[in-house]
């Protein structure tokens, strides 16, 4: 009785190999593909969506842990599930990138028209004998160093872009642009709903 039940377990265990064995090739040849897939997206995801980028790595890291450990049936059910959450990273980044870029085209054709007006203003103040009584000097001298600042970021935001750092491009236009409406206010004009 003890050699038969030694012999059926011996037995399942080698039926339970065999098929974790069989599964090594078809998980390799999964995750290759889904590697293959992560390697061109991974660039733009890391940037676009670094929070869903994560999680696909994560994803990948458990896929492979999986198969170090010779655990090669689920590591092969995994890596399947990896070219969809590749796929949807990408159409993710994709996404991103469409929408930052018409944001920076939205931001680089008005602002710098904007930045021109308050600076004409800022001239025509600086050139007068004393400013209107509705600005202050302390007023004057913050719209002042808001348009350097203005200026400085505008810049920094134009070599991001021809850097190719999308994301940085628009967030200092951003900047930009909220400081265009604080400095606007500071001199007396009025503030476009564009930049509101």
């Amino acid at each position: 009785m003890k050699k038969m039940l030694a012999l059926a377990l011996a037995l399942t265990l080698g039926l339970v190999v065999s098929a974790c064995s069989r599964d090594k090739g078809p998980a390799e040849a999964a995750m290759a593909a889904a590697n293959a897939a992560f390697d061109a997206v991974r660039a733009d995801a890391r940037v676009y969506v670094p929070d869903q980028y994560k999680a696909v790595e994560d994803a990948f890291a458990a896929v492979t842990d999986n198969f170090k450990k010779e655990n090669y049936t689920q590591a092969l059910a995994d890596a399947k599930g990896l070219l969809d959450k590749v796929a949807a990273l990408k159409t993710s980044a994709d996404e991103k990138r469409a929408e930052l870029s018409k944001s920076w085209t939205d931001l680089s054709a008005g602002l710098p028209g904007v930045v021109t007006t308050i600076q004409s203003r800022v001239d025509i103040l600086s050139k007068a004998k004393r400013l209107p009584k509705e600005i202050s000097t302390e007023s004057f001298d913050a719209a002042k160093a808001g348009l350097d600042m203005m200026n400085q970021t505008w810049k920094e935001a134009n070599d991001a872009f021809g850097g190719g750092n999308l994301t940085d491009a628009v967030a200092k236009a951003q900047t930009v642009k909220a400081k265009a409406a604080e400095v606007m206010g500071l001199l007396g004009m009025t503030v476009p709903d564009a930049l509101k």
